[in-house]
């Protein structure tokens, strides 16, 4: 080949090239978009580690797309009402939200099976139906009637059962009292005579105080500690048996979810896992010390006996069949999640269970002291 046949087709393919170069920049911008959205959230920034979740996971989605996909966290009541979350995604409002999806209870029974139901499944044991067990799935399924995807992001665990101003020995002192407690909960206690009331955070301590209610619900130590309770109700019972493993959701607008590039729904499936894992981290490490400092406050630990267990849980068997015999949605999702739950206690009451209560022992017996 002479030289001036070479340097035209080195020219050539230096020209063809750099086309190709030039071509290949566009393509790789449309694969990863600039996208901003918006995610309200159902909780106020005082609590921080269930708000936390959210920017956590943001924070997560930024990083892993290079700032391309940023997501802005409002509190409650900075665009909608904690409780009207949900519904701002489905209208495409915002194209996300951080919330617990038994807020919408009143919708649809089905949605409590997202964050807790009565005598359900402990945070582990739920973790392990959405992710290996078609729970995240049949949730999605539910989810798209209401123009919803979701993921879940954040667990309390095991709620305590609540602050009461007198003690509750038997299902016969539940009789009459006034507790804010609300969704699945709220309608087996009822059961039980207990007269359940929707009351909004910031109003719970002063209907304490008033005597306007008998007891309350809330979270667990470190977020109760807050709030004071102990100083009007101290009586602090355990555990809470209708929230083994409350799990938060963050909910996205579907349309706006299905437009996504994948590297992005990606980003999003993996940030919502980290921040589920982050959330309940978070709270273990946060309630021993939260636990301590209410007790040095006067709170006194009550455990419910085990005849109110029985009791309640004797009811939430009945308000299940109810809903089930109407609720084609509800005994889907209860059949998958409940069978799973009679095969997860199965295993659990071997290593898990023996291994925790030995330690559980010995820290009672003062042998875990340094």
């Amino acid at each position: 080949m002479d030289r001036r046949s070479f340097l035209r087709k080195g020219a050539l393919g230096g020209a063809a090239a750099a086309a190709g170069s030039a071509l290949a920049a566009p393509a790789i911008a449309q694969e990863t978009p600039t996208v901003t959205w918006r995610m309200t959230s159902s909780f106020p920034k005082s609590l921080d580690t269930i708000y936390g979740a959210a920017e956590t996971m943001a924070n997560y989605v930024k990083g892993m797309t290079d700032g391309k996909f940023n997501i802005q966290v409002f509190a409650a009541g900075e665009i909608v009402p904690g409780l009207q979350a949900m519904d701002s995604v489905s209208n495409g409002t915002v194209e996300a939200c951080h919330t617990a999806s038994y807020y919408y209870w009143g919708k649809d029974p089905t949605f409590a099976f997202a964050t807790a139901v009565p005598f359900g499944l402990n945070m582990r044991m739920q973790n392990a139906w959405f992710y290996y067990g078609g729970g995240n799935d049949l949730m999605n399924e539910f989810y798209s009637n209401y123009n919803i995807t979701a993921f879940p992001c954040g667990n309390t665990g095991a709620q305590m059962g609540g602050w009461f101003r007198k003690e509750i020995n038997t299902v016969e002192d539940m009789k009459g009292v006034k507790m804010r407690i609300g969704g699945f909960g709220g309608k087996v206690v009822e059961k039980l005579g207990v007269v359940p009331q929707q009351i909004a955070g910031g109003d719970i301590y002063p209907s304490l105080e008033k005597g306007t209610i008998d007891a309350t619900e809330w979270v667990g130590p470190y977020d109760d500690e807050k709030l004071g309770f102990y100083k009007v109700a101290p009586y602090y019972y355990y555990p809470g048996w209708w929230e083994g493993g409350a799990c938060l959701h963050a909910m996205f607008n579907k349309n706006a979810y299905d437009q996504l590039p994948e590297a992005y729904k990606i980003a999003l499936t993996a940030a919502t896992q980290a921040a589920n894992s982050d959330m309940m981290a978070s709270y273990d490490y946060k309630n021993p010390s939260a636990l301590k400092k209410l007790l040095g406050q006067g709170a006194q630990l009550r455990p419910f006996s085990q005849e109110i267990l029985e009791a309640c849980f004797n009811a939430a068997n009945e308000v299940y069949a109810e809903i089930n015999s109407s609720n084609a949605a509800f005994k889907k999702i209860y059949d998958s999640q409940f069978a799973f739950r009679n095969d997860a206690y199965g295993w659990w009451q071997l290593s898990e269970f023996n291994f925790d209560y030995f330690m559980m022992r010995q820290q009672a017996a003062g042998n875990l002291k340094l």
